[in-house]
């Protein structure tokens, strides 16, 4: 199986399979995650090394992703590589005299939004959305949130609903120089939930390796290319951002947001019930 951007990711593929791949295949595509797309970009040999398995165990991985040959595994790597560090110039759509019809641009894009919805959720592992939603239920734990550039309107958006519902939700705000400060409170009960999409923020990169060194647990939100947040995260959801601008969407990503703030108040129903009724009765007094 050859891959399209439309297609779920490696990355994806590699989540997705985790519990039908033998253990040392397992290995594998630890490695692959924790280096991603690097380790799939050596040869054979040298990803076995690194996995500490034998090259037929990688061969048998890659073939239980779909791919043919290893060569087709590393094309699809390199076209994921190339995606994921497109510039708004460099993803300049064709522009025909249809899209410049405002009616036909408006249905094409509306499906290209809609198609990231649908290919997002139904690309989501159950069980790593229900591991995140168990982790910002877990009052106990504080939440930290930060975005980047275009993505923190939704982490400070989760943020906002997440404080109605539970205690301790921080927003990482200001400049990146700040955050260090902020940094300093994280240690290994708290959360740290990180929005990181294509091209992806050192700044970002770099908190979340703090954050982790200090014990804390990273959750990324990222797009199907997978930020290198990644390889410091113990969970991973990703979003399909792609469609026909030069702008990427935030659309199935704001739909992910939603569904987390929504399961994470069912979660917490009985206590999140009281503190909503605690904030309308502060509205009413004004």
């Amino acid at each position: 199986m050859t891959g399209t951007l439309d297609s779920p990711s490696i990355a994806e593929r590699v989540r997705a399979s985790m519990a039908r791949f033998t253990t040392t295949e397992r290995k594998a595509a630890h490695v692959l995650l924790a280096a991603y797309p690097v380790a799939g970009l050596e040869t054979v040999a040298e990803f076995a090394r690194r996995a500490d398995v034998s090259a037929p165990t990688i061969l048998r991985f890659v073939g239980r992703l779909g791919f043919a040959s290893y060569p087709d595994f590393q094309k699809q790597l390199r076209t994921e590589l190339d995606a994921q560090s497109k510039t708004p110039l460099a993803k300049t759509p064709e522009r025909s005299s249809a899209m410049r019809d405002g009616g036909a641009f408006l249905n094409t894009f509306a499906a290209a939004v809609l198609d990231n919805i649908s290919t997002t959720f139904a690309n989501l592992p159950a069980a790593e959305f229900e591991a995140v939603v168990g982790l910002l239920a877990a009052t106990r734990r504080r939440v930290f949130v930060v975005g980047g550039r275009f993505t923190d309107a939704l982490a400070q958006y989760l943020s906002a609903h997440l404080r109605i519902v539970r205690p301790g939700v921080v927003h990482f705000d200001g400049q990146a120089d700040n955050w260090r400060d902020q940094l300093l409170d994280v240690n290994r009960k708290d959360i740290l939930l990180v929005f990181d999409i294509r091209r992806y923020q050192e700044s970002l990169f770099s908190l979340a390796a703090k954050a982790e060194a200090r014990g804390a647990t990273v959750v990324l939100v990222t797009d199907q290319w997978l930020s290198p947040i990644a390889r410091h995260a113990a969970h991973v959801l990703a979003a399909r951002i792609a469609v026909p601008s030069n702008w990427d969407s935030s659309a199935a990503m704001l739909g992910l947001v939603e569904a987390l703030v929504a399961a994470t108040t069912d979660r917490l129903w009985d206590s999140a019930s009281d503190r909503i009724a605690a904030v309308e009765e502060l509205r009413r007094d004004g």
